[in-house]
């Protein structure tokens, strides 16, 4: 939840950041706890100060899940319509395709010798580049279209 990615990503996404969390602990704990787990356990895996209960991680949970709904039906609509062919989302595309090669470069570098200098670097220098682009994206299209 600390990655810089994430934080600028879910700063702008449908999601909140107790949604997003609550989201991945109901979709990781299983295979971390290599058991099913009840939702009162899953619960208890929220970083809150109290403790919260079944209900109100079901309640986050079903929040979460709604609101992807939403975004991967905004997605088909703007695909429907043809918006997606419209130049001024092309950056947004652009920035997948460089977040889906860093993610390959750091899991190459994780199955890699220790000391891979050139991997390390490349790494770093698209992770520049992804924060860079962005956080430009997060301000571009929503300030120049309001």
């Amino acid at each position: 939840m600390e990655d810089s990615f994430v934080k600028i990503i879910i700063k702008n996404s449908n999601l909140t950041k107790i949604q997003l969390e609550t989201l991945l602990i109901d979709i990781l704990a299983e295979n971390i706890a290599s058991k099913p787990l009840k939702y009162d356990e899953k619960a208890k895996l929220r970083q809150t100060k109290a403790a919260i209960s079944r209900g109100s991680f079901n309640r986050t949970l079903k929040q979460a899940k709604k609101n992807i709904v939403h975004s991967i039906y905004t997605i088909l609509l703007l695909g429907y319509l043809g918006i997606f062919e419209d130049t001024s989302l092309t950056p947004y595309l652009e920035a997948a395709n460089k977040l889906k090669a860093y993610t390959t470069a750091y899991r190459d570098l994780l199955n890699t010798p220790r000391g891979a200098k050139e991997q390390l670097q490349l790494i770093n220098n698209l992770r520049e580049e992804l924060e860079t682009m962005l956080d430009q994206l997060s301000k571009t299209w929503t300030s120049s279209k309001s």
